[in-house]
């Protein structure tokens, strides 16, 4: 009954809702294992591309922590932490917006302005939001002289740092750390308001050879695994 309501929605109100980028379509139908998607989260598609790579991960034992670049009020860092409850979660940003050395390269290179105010955010105020807390270590500074120190593996990271040079460091930083059969999400790489974060991954994954998926998620995110 549900799949006759959508195809009738779609059939008469389709083009008007893909004129403004809503889809309504099915996924997963076929799938019997019960799957814990937020439905109330603003990106299904990031989210249960989440859900599915954490399974994958987590049905293999692959050995290695988790984390996040650019975690601002920790919104989906909230779902890592809660899909790998068990693996520390490292939380690197600088909890007060983007960093001016990164804002001027990036006005440089006319790839976006940096001017969106991220500074409204805490250390503390992400941990109140984390389900296994306890999991969580967050790396307050900039990156990557923030994570100079940090020699451990990971399984599944989340780039979100909207910024060529942040994104690209965390690429250099995280990849040769990424256990095999891990991922790597990047936000906003069909973002248009943000362009650097798509030369960030086009230029790394050609440097190193190797290839991305990009999904049509609300943000445009790229997916690289190894």
């Amino acid at each position: 009954m549900i799949k006759f309501f959508a195809k009738g929605i779609n059939f008469l109100f389709g083009k008007n809702l893909q004129n403004k980028n809503v889809f309504v379509s099915g996924s997963l139908q076929y799938l019997e294992r019960k799957r814990n998607i937020d439905k109330n989260y603003f990106d299904y598609i990031r989210l249960a591309t989440l859900e599915l790579v954490s399974h994958e991960i987590n049905s293999k034992r692959l050995a290695g922590n988790v984390a996040e670049l650019g975690v601002y009020k920790g919104k989906f860092a909230r779902y890592i932490n809660s899909y790998f409850p068990d693996r520390s979660l490292y939380l690197f940003d600088t909890f007060e917006g983007f960093d001016k050395r990164d804002v001027a390269l990036e006005q440089k290179q006319n790839f976006s302005s940096g001017a969106q105010d991220f500074s409204d955010t805490s250390v503390e105020s992400v941990l109140q939001s984390m389900p296994n807390r306890e999991k969580c270590i967050p790396v307050k500074g900039f990156f990557p002289d923030s994570a100079t120190n940090i020699q451990d593996s990971f399984v599944f990271v989340s780039l979100d740092a909207d910024l060529f040079e942040p994104i690209y460091s965390g690429l250099q930083f995280f990849y040769p750390k990424l256990s095999k059969g891990g991922y790597i999400f990047i936000h906003d790489f069909n973002n248009d308001a943000y362009k650097g974060a798509r030369k960030a991954v086009e230029q790394f994954c050609h440097e190193e050879n190797i290839s991305f998926v990009p999904l049509p998620d609300a943000n445009g995110s790229a997916i690289i695994s190894k």
